[in-house]
């Protein structure tokens, strides 16, 4: 990519009922982050335009037919669908969730075909993105069947990045799902993460014990003893440097986490608790291990302020800003593994 272009940054539009479209429109009220990139919004420049008067915005909006309409330093809104739209701010509904997929299939065809260079996802309602032609429990789950590689979802702060090893998944089906195979894919995948993503060349990795107090030797439930402990050491045989597990219930309050460049939470809570009690409002969710860089805010639809025009946009913001780290950081790395004479190892950063 030539100095002089602009990094390309798809943004799904997100459930229009919930508060995507608010902290996408407040983010852009900010002239100065046209600076820092060309924005292409998939939805529809008629429900942006209603969505900008009801929360008195002073963006301005660029309506286009095709991408390559698209202008720097521009809002641009790419017309996905021309029909007007009923938004009901707060509320659940299959119609509106049938615009979100269609605003994510096609952010996600261009991001595959290098017409946006990243994506940018605004909140979806799990519940009303379901249909028969599309059957997933999130964004994480379809990019992962679209896009080449092993997602996982990572979730991060400048300071603070938390890897999962089974995300959705009900608590009655963790300790099924979690296998030596799982295990070695999620910790290498994030290893290379850091590496390529956030320039940190030889990254310290924290697991967390599957069961409290990592089984008590096996007297709270083997899961530990049996797969994690003899994995964690296979891997670190490896080359990498990882460690555990550590029982999760003091990890975070005793400040261990500090000492780490990533923690590995066994399930989606125990690692997203402590996430956003440290970091709620400045995190953002990561979809590490594919060949395309993808971000999120680390909320969801916040239906219970849709509409108010109280919505914090800071993680949305944030999501933009580490999506652009990430997509240098990589170009950069790439440069670097091809020619490993040409430029001197880059100094650790965890800066995301």
């Amino acid at each position: 990519m030539k100095k002089e272009e602009k990094i390309r940054v798809g943004i799904s539009i997100g459930d229009l009922n919930g508060i995507g479209s608010e902290v996408i429109l407040k983010t852009f009220e900010d002239s100065r982050m046209l600076d820092f990139c060309t924005p292409i919004i998939f939805a529809s420049v008629k429900i942006l335009s209603f969505l900008k008067k009801h929360y008195k915005s002073n963006v301005h909006l660029h309506g286009i037919d095709k991408i390559s309409q698209a202008l720097d330093g521009k809002v641009n809104v790419l017309n996905v669908w021309k029909e007007s739209v009923n938004i009901n701010f707060g509320k659940e509904d299959l119609k509106i969730g049938s615009y979100a997929i269609k605003s994510l299939k096609q952010a996600t065809e261009a991001l595959k075909n290098d017409e946006i260079n990243i994506l940018v996802t605004a909140p979806i309602s799990k519940h009303s993105i379901q249909s028969q032609d599309f059957n997933f429990p999130g964004h994480t789950d379809y990019l992962n069947q679209e896009l080449e590689g092993n997602s996982l979802m990572f979730m991060i702060t400048e300071d603070l990045k938390i890897g999962l090893l089974t995300d959705h998944v009900a608590i009655n089906d963790i300790t099924k799902t979690i296998t030596p195979e799982l295990i070695e894919q999620k910790i290498k995948t994030i290893h290379q993460s850091l590496r390529q993503d956030f320039a940190i060349m030889k990254p310290k990795i924290a697991v967390l014990g599957i069961n409290p107090h990592s089984g008590d030797n096996g007297v709270i439930g083997t899961e530990d003893d049996e797969i994690l402990k003899p994995t964690l050491q296979k891997i670190n045989e490896s080359g990498i440097l990882v460690y555990g597990p550590y029982a999760a219930d003091s990890f975070f309050g005793s400040d261990t986490h500090k000492a780490f460049d990533a923690i590995v939470a066994s399930y989606h809570d125990q690692g997203l608790i402590p996430f956003k009690t440290l970091s709620f409002g400045k995190g953002v969710n990561y979809t590490a291990g594919l060949n395309k860089v993808r971000t999120s805010p680390d909320h969801g639809t916040a239906f219970e302020i849709a509409g108010k025009n109280v919505a914090d946009h800071n993680s949305f913001k944030e999501a933009l800003f580490s999506a652009l780290t990430i997509y240098k950081n990589r170009i950069e790395f790439q440069e670097l593994t091809k020619n490993p004479l040409k430029k001197q190892p880059r100094k650790p950063q965890n800066k995301a």
